[in-house]
């Protein structure tokens, strides 16, 4: 990762981009590495062809959800997600962030999740855009507020990872809340 020049802030260059097919390899070397996805992430191996397949079939980017890369400069620094979820008359994005290992702990992800935000309520219908993660992992939680969520509430046993079950905490942020500035 470059150094931020003085003055500056870590995360001014942070930028989201459409995932290339140069990009596939480095995605998917970081996501077979247990240590780089981190204790929160890790659920087993993962298929190595889909992230292949997913960008050969619609670039990952579809109706239905996508992934885009976040950069800082020229780097990669990880990528954000996001799904659809059906509701009972329209629906609303579920997202996620997963930062290379030495991307992490430097405001980046908050600054990722703040430009995913702005970019799906930009681009899409929805009214409201969640995201989950861990109990325990506080770092995720604090980057979600400083974007803007509000935590919601927990959802018991509802992540099966490393042999058992784990809560989560549900965020949420809908498209009439104040807007943190990136």
């Amino acid at each position: 990762m470059t150094d931020t020049p003085a003055g500056t802030s870590p995360h001014a260059d942070v930028s989201l981009r459409p995932i290339g097919e140069d990009d596939l390899p480095v995605i998917t070397g970081y996501l077979a590495d247990p240590a780089a996805v981190g204790p929160f992430q890790w659920f087993g191996w993962p298929d190595p062809h889909r992230w292949k397949r997913d960008w050969a079939e619609n670039g990952l980017l579809g109706p239905d959800g996508g992934r885009l890369l976040v950069t800082r400069g020229a780097e990669s620094a990880g990528f954000v997600a996001w799904r659809k979820i059906p509701s009972a008359t329209s629906f609303y994005w579920n997202m996620g962030i997963l930062l290379w290992p030495q991307a992490r702990g430097h405001g980046l992800g908050t600054q990722a999740q703040r430009l995913l935000v702005r970019y799906l309520f930009a681009h899409t219908l929805t009214a409201r855009i969640e995201a989950d993660t861990d109990v325990e992992n506080h770092a995720e939680q604090r980057a979600l507020e400083k974007a803007g969520f509000t935590r919601e509430g927990v959802l018991r046993g509802s992540n099966f990872r490393d042999g058992q079950w784990h809560d989560s905490v549900v965020y949420g942020i809908l498209r009439t809340d104040p807007q943190p500035t990136p």
